[in-house]
């Protein structure tokens, strides 16, 4: 059914995002068409991963995931960093940690957790991205925003770099270590491996290619655009660049991969629902981030890690109760509806920013 929705979504959005674009259609009306299309091309490009990393095998599987789990905001940011729009992509960046770590597994735990009275997943992965994620974002985005104080913006920069160098680093060795040298052995259970086993690619190996590229293509057609009418739907609704950037910009950027990790907690997949939202995290904090602050050196206004106070006591509030709530390897619906009203009283307060 959601496929469906999402192939009518698909076959309606681009042309109409074509034409609309070409026309020079209302910027309010176009950011909705924009919006619609880029999550259900999005979908796509979650399928066409699924079915390559089914062929090509766990290891390459999991790659293929990290590289293509947040390629659509990767494509917004770089067309917002190239339009100087630095604090929108600061603020998705945001977005996307308060998202994956308070929506999308408070969701997850919420919806799987009215089916289930308890739900239970990996508590040795859950520890090991806990400590990652103390150290990808209150270690590596606290550590700018207080040295930034007593530095001028060239000094600035070049602190940024040399941290994203070591995130980015540091991720890899992290997959690395999860894939090659230390794969299975956390395994309570061999629930991951026989899902592999008994799991047919929905699409062949050139077909899902095929899609892939295309759908990428296609986003980063729609995402230019997107990007124009930021700041006349900004003024039409009030919003500022730091609400359009958390909110908006995170939810459509990530759409898709939120759809899969409830389903998979509705489905009692607790292992991969964490994993999506917390994996996903890890991403957009330990290479997306990074990533970006290196291209944006390519652009007349380089991208500095220092995030806004705000943005900062969020990131570090979400992923302290994060942990706290995750680290024993169960949840329940109440766990869940806890951290889905943290994300709602943070929207609260960038709303009103």
């Amino acid at each position: 059914m959601a496929n469906k929705i999402f192939m009518i979504l698909t076959f309606v959005g681009v042309p109409l995002s074509v034409i609309g674009t070409l026309l020079h259609w209302s910027s309010v009306l176009l950011f909705i068409i924009y919006c619609l299309t880029i999550i259900a091309l999005a979908s796509y490009m979650g399928r066409a991963t699924e079915s390559l990393a089914v062929v090509a095998g766990p290891r390459i599987g999991g790659l293929l995931n990290a590289t293509f789990g947040n390629a659509v905001e990767l494509i917004i940011s770089i067309f917002a960093l190239k339009a100087g729009l630095i604090g929108v992509v600061l603020a998705s960046l945001t977005g996307s940690v308060l998202g994956n770590l308070l929506l999308v597994a408070g969701l997850s735990f919420f919806i799987g957790g009215l089916k289930f009275k308890r739900q239970h997943f990996n508590v040795y992965d859950a520890r090991h991205n806990s400590a990652l994620l103390m150290f990808a974002v209150i270690v590596a985005f606290v550590i700018p925003e207080v040295f930034a104080m007593d530095m001028n913006e060239s000094k600035t920069i070049s602190l940024s770099v040399g941290i994203s160098i070591i995130l980015i680093a540091l991720y890899l060795a992290a997959l690395f270590f999860k894939l090659v040298t230390h794969r299975g052995v956390y395994q309570p259970k061999t629930e991951e491996g026989t899902v592999h086993h008994e799991e047919e690619p929905e699409w062949s190996k050139g077909k899902a290619i095929g899609i892939l590229l295309a759908a990428t293509v296609a986003v980063a057609y729609v995402a230019e655009n997107l990007v124009h009418t930021f700041e006349t739907v900004g003024e039409s609704f009030g919003w500022s660049e730091l609400f359009i950037g958390v909110i908006i910009v995170a939810i459509v950027g990530n759409a898709a991969e939120h759809a899969s990790a409830i389903i998979m907690a509705y489905k009692n997949k607790m292992d991969i629902a964490v994993e999506i939202a917390v994996g996903s995290t890890l991403q957009v904090a330990m290479f997306v981030a990074p990533v970006l602050v290196l291209i944006s050196l390519m652009f007349e206004t380089s991208m500095p890690l220092v995030f806004s106070m705000p943005e900062m006591v969020s990131m570090a509030v979400a992923v302290l109760l994060s942990i706290s709530i995750a680290n024993d390897g169960e949840t329940n619906w109440f766990e869940g509806l806890t951290l889905l009203g943290a994300y709602v009283i943070m929207g609260i307060g960038f709303y009103l920013l």
